[in-house]
């Protein structure tokens, strides 16, 4: 394998690891998924660009942050023209914000990974399956036999257990 191979994985790795976190950095910012998808992707390309320029890959996370926070900018001022597009002063402050906190977002990500993990199987699915795009919560609690507001309540239950479960995570310094 050469260097260059070598380095490639160990973005793709990198990147592989930090992107809940990059994109989430980015959706605190961007409103629509097709823009965070088009956003996380000119960030990836900018950053596999500038890999070799980073010196400290324990810091991946937060300098991709960086880079998403700039490709954010440059976003919004092609979208200049939408009447709705936030000040680029406040999406500076909500990114460097972003940036700082990447670590507990991926902590947080961890335990709740973790929470879900400790769910029943059927729960865990029903909550993956609610969750992904374009699922309807009718169509799902039809197939499962519930009312729309049995569906909800559920769901709410399951979200309260999870909540619990990752402050309780959190409290004990990170071990769910």
């Amino acid at each position: 394998m050469t260097d260059s191979d070598t380095q490639h994985v160990a973005f793709i790795q990198f990147l592989s690891r930090h992107e809940p976190v990059i994109r989430a950095s980015i959706r605190a910012v961007v409103r629509r998924s097709e823009d965070v998808d088009e956003v996380m992707q000119m960030t990836s390309l900018a950053a596999w660009s500038k890999f070799d320029t980073l010196e400290d890959h324990d810091q991946f996370a937060k300098w991709a942050c960086v880079i998403a926070r700039f490709e954010t900018l440059k976003f919004q001022r092609s979208k200049a023209r939408d009447r709705f597009e936030l000040n680029p002063d406040l999406i500076a402050l909500i990114a460097d914000e972003a940036a700082d906190e990447t670590e507990q977002r991926s902590q947080r990500l961890e335990l709740l990974t973790t929470c879900l993990q400790k769910l029943p199987e059927a729960r865990r699915a029903l909550v993956m399956q609610a969750y992904q795009p374009g699922c309807s919560i009718q169509e799902l609690a039809q197939e499962v036999g519930k009312t729309r507001d049995g569906m909800y309540q559920m769901l709410r239950r399951v979200r309260m257990t999870l909540m619990k479960c990752v402050e309780n995570g959190l409290a004990e310094g990170g071990a769910a």
